[in-house]
């Protein structure tokens, strides 16, 4: 049997009670470890971080907080190699594939760090000014922010073993609240192992970090008013964990990032030989392949002038068609493989769903594509890229509701902008879409309209080609979340992501007295 390995609760490592749930690869079919989390005491793991853990990061100033965040940058950094070794052979991602997840992790960790030890030498925020509360000033109310008394659980996606955890972490920690992070189970050994290195490395007080692999059954019931719950996944795991008494009753805050179906809209001055055009396909293509489409924020639905859909789905087409799919070990691949033979079956059930109303214009499974480079089909959870498309965008209904978690995408044309953002709009809330086009004034204006229903507008021109950091690329800076389907979250956006770990308070007092909470601005 393959080693089993222990989770990291109430400060010591404990393996379940159970046989475990294995984890295998993806592309070899074999199996890699175990995952148990049967039989741990919970409330004991939620009570050493909600008090230990808590007191002894909350006993640190925002600058101390951040210190911590940069010594984690530093224990990754040494084990880097180890950790892409890991993601090839638990999640089937080619090199690039695993850097967007390990690197993306330590970068975000590392903005943190900076951004943190700005804040100083303080324990609490100043939100706003003070203002008086009566016609002369020696009474004022100020608003400040101050970490939250309870514990952060993190409820990952299996996608993004490292920067979902980090990514998340690193706004907890720097504001003082300690977390429990429950991996995805299919890809759980990376998370664990990163862990593990923080752990052994003795750079977080006891209690600051845990892990649980396995199930997750039973967490929530630990929640108490204070503490706070971040989900990543589907939008029906998503509504039990809204329904949850801990949420329900208790006001246990949460955020949720469910599913969302993406968007890619070319502008009509993008015409086949401009710049915009190719832009467009481009970042098309890049999207459906990074990671196998198994991104939160991948474009899956394409939509072009009516005029320009010939010439959109000839040009996507060609550029997947000279991609190489297969075993990532072999350095002529440049997508590997869907995580799971659970993922693989999804798939290819949403390709079926979608093609009750979208025909196949490109299909790398079959004879237009190429074969597998160094992997059994019959064993290997590898698909290609598929490409759909119809050219009645309005009445395809499924196309705006059902995500394929893949190398998916379809094509529809539309007929002026008002259309082509009210197509957009029918994802009903969305996490990104992009813009691509020449035309400023026009970029600006479908940017507004596009705002209320997604979490982040992304506008490439030929200006910016170069300097972009990508449709589906998250960065610290930005607002990571959407609404409606997307769960109405939001995660990162600077320190605005701090704002779900603190408690926001009123101190109504002299000014004197308010010069003494020792205040910085967030």
């Amino acid at each position: 049997m393959t080693e089993l390995l222990p989770n990291f609760v109430a400060g010591r490592w404990q393996a379940g009670s159970g046989a475990g749930t294995p984890l295998f690869d993806p592309v070899l079919g074999t199996e890699l470890v175990r995952v148990d989390a049967t039989g741990l005491d919970l409330a004991a793991a939620f009570g050493h971080a909600r008090q230990t853990g808590r007191a002894a990061l909350q006993a640190l100033t925002y600058r101390e907080r951040a210190a911590l965040l940069g010594a984690i940058v530093k224990v990754l950094q040494t084990h880097r190699d180890t950790y892409y070794e890991i993601a090839t052979a638990n999640s089937g991602t080619v090199k690039n594939d695993s850097a967007v997840d390990i690197d993306g992790a330590i970068f975000t960790l590392g903005q943190y760090a900076k951004w943190g030890d700005a804040l100083g030498d303080v324990r609490a925020l100043r939100d706003g000014e003070a203002v008086k509360l009566g016609k002369e000033p020696v009474f004022q109310s100020q608003h400040l922010q101050v970490p939250t008394q309870g514990v952060a659980l993190l409820i990952n996606a299996f996608n993004f073993p490292s920067w979902g955890l980090w990514e998340k972490a690193a706004p907890a920690l720097l504001s003082g609240v300690p977390v429990i992070v429950k991996p995805g189970t299919s890809t759980a050994w990376l998370t664990q192992r990163m862990v593990r290195d923080v752990v052994d490395a003795g750079v977080l007080p006891s209690g600051a970090l845990s892990v649980i692999c396995g199930s997750s059954a039973g967490l929530m019931d630990q929640l108490h008013p204070f503490d706070v719950v971040s989900f990543t996944g589907s939008a029906d795991t998503g509504a039990v964990i809204r329904s949850h008494p801990a949420v329900a009753r208790q006001s246990v805050r949460a955020n949720i990032e469910a599913d969302s179906l993406n968007s890619a809209i070319l502008l009509p001055d993008g015409m086949p030989g401009t710049e915009a055009f190719d832009l467009l396909v481009r970042e098309v293509v890049r999207e459906m392949t990074v990671k196998s489409g198994q991104k939160c924020t991948a474009i899956r639905r394409i939509f072009v002038p009516e005029a320009v859909y010939d010439a959109a789905a000839e040009a996507i087409g060609a550029k997947l068609a000279g991609l190489t799919v297969g075993n990532p070990r072999n350095e002529s691949v440049r997508m590997g493989s869907l995580v799971s033979r659970a993922q693989l079956t999804a798939v290819r059930d949403g390709l079926a769903q979608l093609q009750r109303e979208a025909g196949v214009l490109y299909d790398g499974n079959g004879p237009q594509g190429r074969p597998l480079v160094d992997a059994d089909r019959a064993i290997a959870c590898c698909v290609a890229p598929v490409l759909l498309g119809t050219r009645d965008a309005d009445g395809a209904a499924l196309v705006h509701d059902v995500e394929v978690f893949g190398p998916v995408a379809t094509l529809l044309p539309y007929r002026d902008l008002a259309h082509a953002t009210s197509l957009a709009h029918r994802g009903q809330g969305s996490l990104v879409t992009s813009l691509y086009g020449a035309d400023d004034a026009a970029l600006g204006r479908t940017a507004v309209e596009l705002a209320a229903s997604h979490g982040r507008v992304h506008v490439i021109t030929p200006a910016v080609a170069k300097a972009q950091t990508g449709h589906g690329n998250v960065m610290p800076m930005s607002l990571h979340g959407g609404p409606g389907r997307a769960g109405g979250g939001a995660e990162l956006g600077g320190l605005r992501a701090l704002d779900f770990y603190h408690r926001r308070s009123a101190v109504q007092a002299s000014p004197e007295v308010l010069a003494q909470l020792g205040l910085t601005a967030a």
